[in-house]
């Protein structure tokens, strides 16, 4: 599919914000004051500018509001319901933490469950597309999530869980490419069931159905060359997982150094996710290119 930027920040950034409230939200770290204001401010910028980044997607922003209606039978209209639902509980736990110097416990882990639920909700949206193989699958909000718990780990100080969690991040990424390449041709659909002539023998395509571009294939076929998709995988797995782990591990003296350590881990993985997710829209292999003779 074409990668919109607009959706590609959306994923990345407000995974990583919902990811780092879920840890806020658990009282890691428990802060409050001023240094929970800044903790917060991040989270909820990271969270709320993803989630405004996603209506430069779509063809009215001006109506996004009307998706909240369909929550019983659209995971868009569920992201909306817990997202809103998730910055309302973590404000109100943002507030008391701020403001009061308290941490109310029942609520914050209320606010927790609900940015994973969040995320889980954004996931879903493409894992239930069965006309895209590559992200029909239980992988795909595997991914979602340990990213964002890795994602939040980092920015959170979590020291302890980090490592973990970015080393399950990782595997969860290589299994999802490996699944992932796999996914089209396992799906049994092919040129023949897409024209539907496969009684008739073998198909194969002789000339494109028109002889100019339409919005079929400006947004559902984007073709990346293999050998260009695995030099970003190296890049996007070097970046996001495996610079981080190296980077919280070493050990260093020094409040500062480890302050600026920490910070570099976070900006490589905010990169490498970039990376991954523009690959994620980039190789989905919409099952219409069949039809065009485009896979």
């Amino acid at each position: 599919m074409h990668p919109a930027p607009s959706v590609i920040i959306f994923t990345t950034f407000s995974g990583l914000g919902f990811g780092l409230l879920f840890f806020l939200g658990l009282g890691q770290p428990a802060v409050t004051g001023l240094v929970a204001f800044v903790f917060y401010a991040i989270a909820f910028g990271l969270a709320v500018g993803g989630l405004l980044a996603s209506t430069f997607h779509l063809g009215h922003p001006e109506r996004a509001w009307k998706a909240f209606s369909q929550w019983r039978s659209s995971w868009l209209s569920r992201e909306g319901v817990c997202a809103v639902a998730a910055l309302v509980a973590m404000g109100l736990f943002a507030f008391g933490a701020v403001f009061l110097h308290s941490h109310w416990t029942l609520l914050g882990w209320i606010g927790a469950l609900l940015s994973l639920a969040t995320v889980f909700t954004t996931s879903m949206i493409y894992t239930q597309l069965k006309t895209i193989p590559r992200w029909n699958m239980n992988l795909t909000p595997a991914m979602f999530l340990s990213f964002s718990l890795a994602g939040g780990a980092l920015l959170s100080g979590a020291e302890a869980l980090a490592p973990w969690l970015l080393i399950v991040a990782g595997a969860v990424q290589l299994a999802y490419w490996t699944r992932g390449d796999a996914a089209l041709d396992g799906s049994g659909t092919n040129l023949a069931t897409a024209t539907g002539l496969g009684s008739r023998g073998t198909v194969r395509a002789f000339e494109p159905p028109h002889t100019g571009t339409n919005y079929l294939l400006r947004e559902f076929v984007h073709v990346v060359g293999r050998k260009h998709a695995q030099r970003l995988r190296v890049i996007s797995f070097g970046l996001a997982f495996a610079l981080p782990l190296l980077l919280i591990l070493i050990p260093v003296t020094g409040v500062v150094v480890k302050h600026i350590f920490a910070l570099f881990a976070v900006l490589s993985h905010l990169a490498g996710i970039l990376v991954s997710r523009w690959l994620f829209f980039a190789q989905a292999e919409h099952v219409v290119g069949l039809y065009y003779g485009k896979r």
